[in-house]
């Protein structure tokens, strides 16, 4: 393990003042940075070269694992050959092709494909999709959109209008008017450490008929949520909870919209999470692990129903939305090299198979000083903690910090760690990150 000298350190923080870093205390993370440089396979090589097991996938993106030639060939046949084209009036293969494959692996119906370039983009494309269908098809009325308490999609003024992440809503008090919120699923009283989905809290879906009863059914455009809300700390939907959704949103003439930005290409099993729990929306966003982490790139998944309105009428631009890379040639190549690579490694069906042991792992720390709640499914899992006397979050940052000095990157979400490792994770490498969140839960204060 290499030390820097204080010099050493002033140089380092130094060319770390320019860059103004996303979701990051950066006074903290300057004073103290933690820089990776390489990776390859279930590891991060570190600035002085430690070997960090990626216990978060990268940022849940990088489903299989690091380092892909596959993907890095693609890329760089797909850059030499065709470095950027337009798809505004023009096209190129690629994300006809690409559309092609991931109707094949979607939800049936969700047959029409929009490119974005994040889950943000997807999120606003969604929302944008909603509400221009319901004025498509002469609803013109529903303008109002609904989201869920801790539902977080992405960081365009739509998104965090639906979503409900305090803190990101907090500071622009400029959001889309219209917008209500269901209540959180996160009930630690009657399902703390439950394995799975947990048991209780079905009836948080009927607020939804509340808020039809209040509002009208004639003005709400469309519902979104996440399947399993992964940046408020792994939340899981109760059993029955989406299908119940499902339910009043058909019989009401709302659409449903899944993002599956962290829950899409495997995450929870199977491609996509609406598989998964058996219930279909009408639109689903994805992005992350679409080019498993290697080029930005994001896609809104569309119910053929949906795009045939927009069909109708003499011919011209049906929806006046898009983005300069939408269908970017060289994003569009390594998704579809990441295709390959979940399809013949048979990836998706990974996190089903190691479920048991995953969870099993996780609740071995049941018992652990400060552990409340312990939350997991697929390969993806959370370890709640209490907060501490200093305010909340300040244990669960502890936590993160001593991980890292242990070797282990995890996720932390006030005083919740999040785990989703990589889908090629084996379970040696499954204890080896339990063993190491043990000991730095035991050391925090």
């Amino acid at each position: 393990m290499t030390t820097h000298t204080p010099s050493q350190t002033n140089r380092i923080n130094n060319k770390l003042n320019d860059f103004w870093m996303p979701f990051t205390a950066n006074r903290q993370f300057k004073a103290k940075p933690r820089l990776l440089e390489s990776a390859e396979g279930m590891y991060f090589t570190s600035d002085d070269g430690r070997k960090i097991l990626d216990g978060t996938a990268g940022l849940w993106c990088c489903n299989a694992g690091h380092g892909r030639r596959q993907i890095t060939e693609a890329v760089s046949r797909q850059i030499a050959r065709l470095d950027f084209a337009p798809t505004f009036q023009m096209g190129h293969p690629l994300p006809f092709e690409l559309a092609s494959r991931l109707a094949e692996i979607a939800p049936a119906g969700l047959n029409k494909l929009f490119f974005t370039n994040s889950g943000s983009e997807s999120a606003d494309t969604a929302l944008k999709i909603a509400l221009a269908y319901q004025r498509a098809i002469g609803q013109g009325t529903r303008t109002r959109l609904i989201g869920r308490e801790l539902g977080y999609h992405g960081v365009g003024f739509g998104g965090i209008s639906v979503g409900g992440m305090v803190n990101n809503r907090k500071a622009f008090p400029l959001q889309l008017p219209g917008v209500d919120h269901l209540p959180h699923t996160l009930e630690i009283e009657r399902n703390a450490f439950s394995r799975g989905l947990p048991q209780f809290g079905i009836e948080k879906a009927d607020e939804l008929e509340r808020l039809v009863a209040l509002h009208g059914a004639e003005n709400i455009a469309a519902v979104m949520v996440e399947p399993m809300s992964g940046s408020a700390g792994v939340v899981l939907p109760p059993q029955g909870y989406l299908q119940r959704l499902r339910e009043i949103t058909r019989k009401h003439g709302i659409l449903l919209i899944f993002d599956e930005v962290i829950t899409g290409f495997g995450r929870v099993g199977k491609a996509f999470a609406s598989e998964r729990w058996g219930v279909t929306p009408d639109i689903i966003t994805c992005a992350k692990g679409l080019t498993n982490g290697a080029i930005p790139m994001g896609a809104v998944l569309v119910d053929d129903s949906i795009y045939q309105a927009f069909m109708q009428g003499p011919d011209g631009i049906e929806l006046f939305h898009g983005y300069t890379y939408s269908g970017h040639p060289v994003a569009c190549a390594a998704a579809l090299a990441t295709l390959d690579i979940y399809r013949e490694e048979e990836l998706f069906e990974r996190a089903i198979e190691l479920e048991s042991y995953w969870q099993d792992a996780l609740h071995s720390l049941q018992g652990l000083p400060n552990v409340i709640d312990i939350r997991a499914v697929g390969l993806v899992g959370g370890v709640q903690l209490a907060p501490s006397n200093q305010g909340v979050g300040q244990r669960g940052y502890q936590v993160f910090e001593q991980c890292f000095r242990d070797d282990l990157m995890v996720r932390v979400t006030g005083d919740t760690l999040a785990m989703s490792p990589p889908l090629i994770v084996e379970k040696g490498q499954i204890d080896t990150l339990v063993e190491k969140l043990a000991g730095a839960i035991r050391k925090a204060q």
